[in-house]
């Protein structure tokens, strides 16, 4: 795991374009995307590449992390629409090629294993963005999510719940439950990159870096994967033990090497 402390959010975002860009240059590109406001800067970045610099997303198909359970696709806060609303109808992709779970579906179990079977049939997801909940969650496999879970139905937190009430005009309207993908789907993308800025997420980064890999915080699930990269700022490392050790190994990090 290789861990980059930042100076600014935009900072953040311009590395993620980078590895999210020299993705979209291969032959048939498959990214994952995240929801939420730490990918925002980024997808800021990589609309400006598209619209300024020509970067294509013409040949790419993409994944979504997750969907709420019983908005339909068409609701404003159901991922589907926020993903398009925060960058795929920003750029040229191609919407039948932007996948992401169903669920209104009758059976949800069925359409799990659809949607885990949908990224096997592609080769697996490339890269895969994550942000992290201030309970460590990824995706949305709260605490006590097994580690090698597959995409499946799940009861949010409350904590999870509240957190994401700003999107809603109450708690009371935030779904209970989500289609997620798990922890072992997550693992099987070729590399995964979270992002997490701000003294709020500082404990939880602690945990998933340099805590036990354990199922209480389940983004420490990136310390078992062989291609991991995190990006914070200042803030959100400040609870690490070994900050300065990032800082030093990123200050002598070969030209040649990409993240």
């Amino acid at each position: 795991m290789e861990v980059v402390i930042c100076p600014s959010a935009e900072d953040i975002g311009r590395h993620v374009a980078d590895v999210y860009e020299a993705v979209l240059r291969t032959e048939a590109p498959v990214i994952g995307l995240a929801t939420g406001s730490s990918p925002l800067v980024a997808y800021a970045e990589l609309i400006r590449r598209h619209r300024e610099e020509g970067l294509s997303f013409a040949h790419a198909s993409a994944f979504l992390l997750d969907e709420y359970v019983g908005l339909p696709a068409t609701h404003p806060e159901s991922y589907a629409a926020v993903i398009r609303r925060e960058l795929t109808d920003h750029v040229d992709i191609d919407p039948a090629r932007v996948h992401s779970p169903d669920g209104t579906a009758d059976d949800l179990a069925a359409e799990c294993a659809r949607y885990d079977a949908a990224i096997d049939a592609v080769g697996g997801v490339h890269v895969q963005l994550l942000g992290i909940g201030t309970d460590g969650h990824v995706g949305f496999n709260e605490p006590m999510s097994s580690l090698s879970s597959r995409t499946r139905p799940k009861t949010l937190t409350q904590q999870t719940r509240k957190d994401n009430a700003r999107f809603f005009d109450s708690v009371d309207e935030v779904p209970t439950h989500v289609l997620t993908q798990g922890l072992g789907t997550i693992r099987s993308a070729h590399h995964l990159v979270l992002v997490a800025t701000g003294e709020a997420k500082a404990e939880a980064v602690a945990a998933a870096v340099e805590g036990p890999l354990s199922a209480r915080c389940p983004a420490s699930i990136l310390q078992w994967h062989p291609h991991a990269t995190v990006f914070v700022d200042d803030a959100a490392a400040s609870r690490l033990d070994y900050a300065d050790y990032y800082r030093y190994t990123l200050a002598n990090k070969p030209d040649w090497q990409g993240f």
